[in-house]
């Protein structure tokens, strides 16, 4: 760790006006009131702060990375990590993912610091991906618009992972304020949670270069910064079991699974004048799996405790998660499938769930 201190700031002169212009784009408050040549000082001793002998050049330095407020702190990847070619992969990867998704939105992202920290992009992917609308202004321009916008788009992003108990690195400031890492852990949360349709590089961590300013003084330290694990830790998956199985190495035998989970659930189900014919969508928004739980226990439901007509993916979750209720209830064990995957119309996560049912429930009359 190293330190440098920070000079006083002498009176400015009228010359300087047109160089005070540039730096306070540059620099904020603080770069205004200094003189162009000790903007140069204070800028070369930031980076002296920070290239340790132990740690990599760091080329990229802007002057606003090191002109700090008391206890402020700035944070930036190290620009060897940005060159990692896995590195450059997931940004790729997450990139295309959100093209993809916001193409009938005529939305292209190019650079996700740039493009992403206004919030107006992630309030049309969020809302794209979760069939929701949010209650925003369409478009903002000032600083305070643009967080309060922020602010409502990460609050709906809680409220979908909280209830999963997942850690969330980031804030309304860091994604403002274009920290990279805090918006990649956004970006690879969206696209675990909404099981998007990409294959995420695996194992991708970031060196990262924490600057500090206490009594005067920058310090600097370096930590990583894990973006992704393995497919399977990120996914919520489980230990292989007999489906994994028979999916990989015995695809001739799934027809003969579903017809018997079809022939077991519509025996039930029949009682209510409904069937089911393709397991794949029918049981997708959670009004079958509710339904099939009162009639496998013999009681009514109550309508008002799930949507019979559900719009959108959360009220779909709501009803899954709602019918996984009613089975621990009923003594069965704590589904592996997550709701989300099977509203996601994930065959296998369905068929791990509708079979826990067929086991206990075959012989029921």
């Amino acid at each position: 760790m190293s330190s440098v201190s920070l000079r006083s700031s002498p009176l400015r002169s009228p010359k300087m006006k047109k160089e005070e212009t540039f730096l306070g784009k540059l620099g904020g408050t603080l770069a205004r009131k200094k003189k162009a040549r000790e903007v140069s000082d204070l800028q070369e001793e930031g980076k002296n702060a920070i290239n340790s002998p132990m740690s990599p050049a760091l080329a990229d330095l802007h002057p606003e990375d090191t002109l700090l407020e008391e206890n402020e702190e700035r944070t930036m990847i190290d620009p060897t990590s940005k060159d990692d070619p896995k590195f450059k992969e997931l940004v790729k990867v997450l990139i295309d993912w959100i093209n993809e998704v916001l193409v009938e939105d005529r939305i292209i992202v190019k650079q996700l610091e740039e493009d992403l920290f206004d919030g107006q992009v992630l309030q049309k992917l969020l809302e794209t991906l979760a069939g929701c609308k949010l209650n925003v202004a369409e478009v903002t321009q000032s600083e305070i618009g643009q967080k309060q916008k922020l602010q409502t788009v990460l609050e709906a992003v809680q409220e979908l992972l909280r209830p999963h108990g997942w850690a969330l690195p980031w804030t309304v400031d860091a994604i403002h304020g274009k920290n990279l890492v805090a918006i990649l852990h956004l970006l690879v949360s969206l696209a675990t949670h909404f099981r998007a349709p990409i294959r995420l590089p695996e194992h991708v961590s970031v060196q990262v270069v924490v600057v500090r300013k206490r009594e005067g003084l920058l310090h600097s330290s370096h930590v990583t910064e894990e973006l992704t694990t393995t497919t399977e830790q990120m996914m919520g998956r489980f230990e292989r079991d007999a489906f994994d199985t028979l999916f990989d190495h015995a695809p001739d035998k799934l027809s003969l699974v579903k017809k018997s989970l079809i022939t077991f659930v519509n025996k039930h189900l029949n009682k209510l004048n409904l069937e089911v014919t393709e397991l794949e969508t029918q049981f997708a928004d959670g009004v079958y799996l509710v339904l099939l739980m009162g009639l496998l226990e013999d009681y009514f439901v109550p309508l008002h405790n799930f949507y019979l007509t559900p719009d959108g993916f959360d009220q779909k979750v709501h009803n899954v998660s709602f019918a996984f209720e009613l089975m621990l209830d009923g003594g069965l064990q704590k589904p592996k499938a997550r709701p989300e995957d099977v509203v996601s119309l994930d065959l296998k996560s369905t068929l791990r769930v509708l079979y826990n049912l067929f086991n206990k429930y075959k012989n029921a009359e």
